[in-house]
């Protein structure tokens, strides 16, 4: 009796032991899967937040329920039904700083009536501060660059015609240029044309001289010429024909938004008859103003030191040929919002003796056609994903287009030498903020 007694008794022990062995190791793991839960929570306050500035930037950011706290930064709390929520916080500087916390319900301690054998996770309102597991993840931004290539397009790319050329320099690096403006001594070779189209014959490189990288989207294909060459300076300027290796790709996924209206207060402006020096102009603008023009044609002129956005709105029109252009004074700014369906620059163009920076072009959704032709000399942006852009003539020097384009497609005739300025990646507008670096800290 007294050694069954003694066996049944280490049996117990054993069994004791066995069963708070497995809850240990079962409670370990229900925390290891909290402890890793935690951090798909926080991703979504950082998910919550990147939306956030994309849509309000940093000036903006108490829209949709984000509250000003202590310390200049803005919250936003959610929770979910099945107990876990995020607490996530912007720094409203330049760039954001974004600190997420994701919080999970952590396993019942295994003093409790059920927690020793099944280490059971309790319902959410039962919980304590303690009873929850947390973990922070620190965020860094930046801008991203709307225009990083010289040519980009949503759809197909046709470089038709002859002595179609591009590559690049820097506006702000005395290096790359002279004076700030374009040097064929000082260019580089980031004049990258590109297209996000995944078709057959996405990208027809023809006859150009490109110098920089040609991308298509994935499994798109592209085609080249006989006399075509794409590569560095030295491959094209040494006469080397074809595709220098390692500058072409067939991968290139990015997402290409429309343009967006900005929500300003416009003045109306109609044509009339202005003398500016010796020179009749039919829209004169100065200082920093926005204005509506249905009818944006004739000879225009901003005045210097300026800085001013036109709205061209849908049913209106734009068109400037013959001797009609856009006469940029020393220092000044043109931002265009284009609505109208097609829209012509000719004739004398665009004439800005300053940065690319200095004329914007936004073509919103309802612009669908973009010509640009003449002999002009052009420095500009152009942001219009909706447009067939297409270019006609060339001009009768080596700065026909400096700046850079995103377009739905582009079709070049004639003969162009297009520069891409890199400063435009740098300072020029933005396309949002993207991450640049994810650091797991301590929530305390």
């Amino acid at each position: 009796m007294i050694i069954t007694l003694l066996i049944a008794i280490v049996i117990g022990i054993s069994l004791a032991s066995y069963l708070a062995l497995i809850s240990h190791q079962n409670r370990s793991v229900m925390r290891s899967l909290a402890w890793n839960s935690a951090m798909p929570v926080l991703e979504s306050g950082i998910e919550e937040a990147l939306t956030q500035l994309h849509f309000n930037g940093i000036t903006n950011l108490s829209a949709n329920s984000w509250s000003l706290v202590a310390g200049g930064d803005y919250y936003k709390k959610r929770v979910f039904s099945d107990g876990s929520y995020y607490e996530v916080t912007i720094t409203p500087s330049d760039p954001p700083v974004i600190n997420s916390v994701g919080y999970q319900v952590a396993p019942l301690p295994i003093t409790t009536v059920f927690g020793v054998i099944f280490g059971a996770i309790t319902p959410f309102a039962g919980q304590a501060n303690n009873q929850l597991l947390k973990r922070k993840v620190r965020v860094s931004t930046r801008n991203s660059a709307l225009f990083t290539k010289a040519m980009l397009a949503k759809g197909q790319i046709n470089l038709n015609g002859n002595n179609i050329a591009t590559d690049s320099f820097d506006s702000l690096i005395p290096a790359y240029n002279t004076l700030g403006k374009y040097d064929p001594a000082k260019k580089k070779a980031n004049g990258d044309v590109a297209t996000i189209s995944g078709l057959v014959n996405s990208l027809s490189i023809g006859n150009a001289n490109i110098m920089g990288h040609v991308s298509t989207g994935p499994k798109g294909s592209m085609t080249i010429g006989a006399n075509g060459t794409v590569g560095d300076v030295s491959w094209v300027s040494g006469g080397s024909k074809g595709i220098e290796t390692g500058y072409s790709a067939n991968d290139l996924n990015v997402q290409i938004d429309d343009a967006q209206l900005p929500g300003l207060t416009w003045t109306s402006a109609s044509s009339g008859t202005y003398l500016v020096g010796t020179t009749n102009f039919n829209f004169v603008f100065s200082g920093n103003s926005n204005y509506k023009v249905d009818n944006f044609s004739g000879k225009v002129y901003v005045a210097p030191g300026a800085n001013v956005t036109v709205y061209v709105p849908a049913g209106g029109s734009m068109s400037f040929t013959g001797e009609g252009g856009i006469v940029l004074g020393l220092g000044a700014k043109l931002t265009l919002y284009v609505g109208a369906t097609s829209a012509t620059i000719g004739g004398n163009g665009v004439l800005n003796t300053g940065s690319a920076l200095n004329f914007l072009y936004y073509g919103l959704p309802s612009n669908t056609s973009l010509s640009f032709s003449g002999n002009g000399t052009f420095a500009g942006a152009i942001y219009a994903p909706e447009a067939a852009f297409t270019l006609n003539g060339g001009g009768n020097n080596t700065l026909d287009f400096v700046g850079a384009s995103v377009t739905s497609s582009v079709t070049m005739n004639g003969h162009f030498n297009f520069h891409y300025d890199e400063a435009l990646a740098r300072i020029g507008p933005g396309d949002g903020y993207v991450v640049t670096s994810w650091n797991e800290v301590s929530p305390n």
